[in-house]
């Protein structure tokens, strides 16, 4: 696949936009999938029971989530209404970006303080994500959404897989750098991470233009008839169709997604592999990530949105079956290989489906919507597969209930028209 950029006069914009995924890819790699948990447990809170560091992180990420969930789809209708996605995806930014340098400086016992700096920079980073996915319709025309959107996915995967690689290194290596320990090293990652995701937010600062919005020129003008939109927009839902259909195909499938995202680790440790094989797992997926999204977007193009969902849907049915009689190592390699050709494929398709769909002029409130599905995700799977397992006592038989998830969100799929023009609320 590669962009039709004969037929687009906005280059420097698609770049820069995808840019972002680019640096802030570095905390969800890094922070969320990385360090943080680790740390969390060996030098914050190295005295407490693992169980209970378990559960405070666990909280954190719940409270984080429920912060974005109570303010996305209001900020998005408020944005709607003038040109303040770009304030508002720059705003959450540097909150996400000055809480992730200041982890640098909290020291050893004071898990307190890291798990709110934790918060506060899971909220920017998700909450500018909303922005971020609202942008891509000012950025380029309908027909090149799918590329468009695959290529800020592929980014996110070399840039995020990239800079866990280098900090990796780094705390490995740490005299290499002048470090004294990999301590020290873990903590200066902080600060990098800061530091990568401001300079890749710069570009989209510098070159995106946001289309102006329907009618507010003020914050204030903007509050008042943001949130009478969305009032309007929860009132008339009913002629949404395809949307309401598409958002809980998204809900189900992408459940399932981030549900094998969360267990693999865990899943991986059961089985007695080691953290070193899980890391470079974790890198593998990564990696493989970057030119699969570029080749589903491709698919995007080629047979639609749709169908490359869909075949990303098929894949995922057979990893389940596969994880279910898992106990080689190469196997879960090979696991991580095919869940990179398509994890990131299915995200990005989704995003440009959905943008598709969706009214012009409310991108940033339907994608509150959307990423508050996000939010959700990973909640029904970890109860079907708890319940799964409560009832056969086998962990290896509970991981088969995802299917459930995969399966109904094909089906309820198959009945989106993805071509249906869908009218301003």
């Amino acid at each position: 696949m590669r962009l039709p950029y004969s037929e687009l006069r906005n280059r420097r914009e698609i770049i820069a936009w995808a840019l972002y995924d680019w640096g802030n890819s570095a905390f969800a790699t890094v922070i969320i999938a990385g360090f943080f948990p680790v740390f969390l447990k060996q030098y914050w809170a190295a005295d407490t029971d693992v169980t209970i560091s378990s559960f405070r992180l666990g909280l954190a990420n719940s409270v984080a989530s429920l912060l974005v969930l109570s303010i996305a789809p209001v900020l998005g209708a408020i944005a709607d209404q003038g040109t303040f996605k770009k304030s508002f995806l720059m705003s959450f930014a540097a909150v996400g970006i000055i809480a992730t340098g200041a982890l640098f400086f909290v020291s050893s016992g004071q898990w307190p303080l890291a798990i709110v700096l934790y918060v506060i920079g899971g909220v920017g980073f998700a909450s500018a994500n909303i922005f971020y996915d609202a942008l891509l319709i000012d950025v380029t025309q309908k027909r090149h959404l799918d590329a468009v959107s695959a290529l800020g996915f592929a980014l996110g995967y070399l840039g995020g897989g990239l800079f866990l690689a280098f900090c990796a290194y780094l705390t490995l290596r740490p005299e290499t750098f002048g470090l004294d320990s990999s301590t020290h090293a873990v903590r200066v990652s902080f600060l990098l991470v800061a530091l990568w995701w401001a300079i890749f937010t710069m570009p989209l600062w510098r070159y995106v233009r946001e289309h102006r919005g329907k009618a507010a020129t003020t914050l204030k003008a903007a509050s008042i008839l943001g949130i009478r939109q969305l009032r309007d927009t929860f009132r008339a839902v009913r002629r949404y169709r395809q949307i309401i259909i598409f958002l809980a195909a998204y809900w189900l499938y992408i459940d399932g997604v981030d549900t094998i995202v969360r267990m693999a680790v865990d899943y991986g440790v059961a089985l007695g592999f080691t953290s070193q094989h899980l890391i470079f797992a974790l890198l593998v997926t990564q990696f493989v990530g970057f030119p699969a999204a570029i080749a589903f977007g491709w698919i995007g193009q080629r047979l639609s949105a749709k169908t490359g969902i869909l075949i990303g849907l098929v894949v995922y049915v057979g990893v389940t079956l596969w994880a279910y009689k898992l106990d080689q190592v190469w196997e879960f390699y090979a696991i991580a290989v095919t869940i990179g050709l398509v994890q990131g494929g299915v995200q990005s398709l989704s995003r440009s489906l959905y943008a598709r769909i969706i009214p012009e002029n409310s991108s940033a409130e339907f994608f509150g919507f959307y990423n508050l599905l996000g939010k959700f995700a990973a909640v029904i799977g970890p109860a079907l597969m708890g319940g799964m397992a409560y009832w056969t006592h086998s962990t290896r038989v509970s991981i088969l209930s995802l299917l459930v998830l995969f399966a109904g969100g094909a089906i309820l799929l198959l009945f989106v028209d993805d071509k249906a023009p869908q009218s301003e609320p």
